[in-house]
């Protein structure tokens, strides 16, 4: 079901519209890679632009925010953050099934695997630096500049992150996992009181940024779905997860030689970070990475309820899901590291 293609003659009708007018129909075909929302590339003429929409069925309550992720990709359009250039956001779900968005098409690479096989080290490291770039320039965005003061309530940022992901975990739960359960407990009876407010991302991984087809330059952040004003360091410990878990637990680099590979060690990836932003230090470091984990395996528990359900949005749902236990258990161990329980 999560395959099907919109309907090709009513998306046309729209978009010739809503977005700009052109002869004869268009071809819709699906983009690999999201795992939320149902993303399509749709070519009319010369013109090529993506669809990304709302998956059909049951969802989760403020799951699969298009109109979000549309808000702010065109609130940063002209900022030093690279975003696609927005068209049009259709709210009405009779059109082709359910709420959706039209952006640009950018021509790029996703670089999936952080570890980046076939790169020379000098490559990785520049990677790695534009990353840096990319992430500081998300945190140091001016909110009320862009019209996104409200975009988010940052106060008790990280309490409310812990609940909401504690009831996103319990409404797609498929089976009893003691590692959540141990997070489910410490998290709330550990939190820190430390508070700051930036434009958060969210889901910040490398494979969420298309880069230059050559060179080593970001030209696109998408996947925006989970951005909100909340905690820097939270929304970098996220990206700074890939450190501490393994390919197996989920796209993670911990296992390989990264001195070799040419890619920084966590601590030298924050440093670079910190001096993007004017940051000394990262406060409750370990506890938000241990948040970002449990985060992470609630996601993971989403995408496999959404498989089961028959409305996942990408082939390997049901596989990509299936990590959810073990990224609970990495979750886990570094609590138990941090507090001894």
């Amino acid at each position: 079901m999560s395959a099907a293609l919109p309907d090709a003659a009513r998306l046309a009708d729209w978009l010739r519209a809503q977005v700009r007018p052109f002869r004869g129909g268009v071809q819709v075909e699906p983009l690999a890679g999201g795992q939320s929302n149902p993303t399509f590339r749709v070519t009319a003429g010369e013109h090529r632009w993506v669809l990304r929409r709302k998956p059909p069925g049951v969802l989760l309550a403020s799951a699969h925010a298009v109109e979000r992720e549309f808000r702010v990709m065109r609130a940063l359009q002209g900022t030093a953050v690279p975003v696609p250039a927005m068209h049009a956001l259709c709210e009405d779900a009779s059109v082709i099934g359910s709420p959706f968005y039209v952006m640009d098409f950018v021509e790029g690479r996703v670089l999936a695997d952080p570890a980046l096989p076939g790169m020379d080290p000098a490559a990785r490291a520049a990677i790695y630096s534009e990353l840096q770039r990319v992430m500081g320039a998300i945190h140091r965005v001016d909110v009320q500049a862009v019209g996104l003061a409200d975009f988010g309530r940052p106060q008790n940022y990280l309490a409310r992150q812990v609940e909401r992901w504690t009831r996103q975990y319990r409404a797609s739960e498929t089976e009893r996992i003691e590692a959540m359960e141990h997070l489910i407990a410490w998290l709330p009876a550990h939190l820190p009181s430390h508070e700051e407010a930036a434009l958060v991302h969210g889901d910040f991984r490398i494979d969420n940024v298309i880069f230059h087809p050559s060179l080593p330059r970001a030209v696109a952040v998408i996947d925006w779905e989970l951005s909100t004003l909340g905690h820097p360091v939270v929304d970098f410990a996220y990206h700074a997860m890939a450190w501490r878990v393994t390919p197996d637990e989920f796209r993670g680099l911990r296992g390989h030689d990264l001195a070799a590979l040419g890619i920084p060690d966590e601590a030298a990836h924050a440093a670079g970070y910190c001096a993007r932003v004017g940051r000394t230090d990262l406060p409750h470091w370990e506890y938000c990475l241990v948040f970002n984990m449990f985060r992470m395996a609630a996601i993971l528990q989403g995408i496999l309820a959404r498989a089961r359900a028959g409305n996942a949005a990408a082939a390997d749902a049901q596989a990509t899901g299936q990590r959810a236990r073990r990224m609970a258990e990495a979750g886990s161990r570094l609590a138990r590291q941090v507090t001894g329980a």
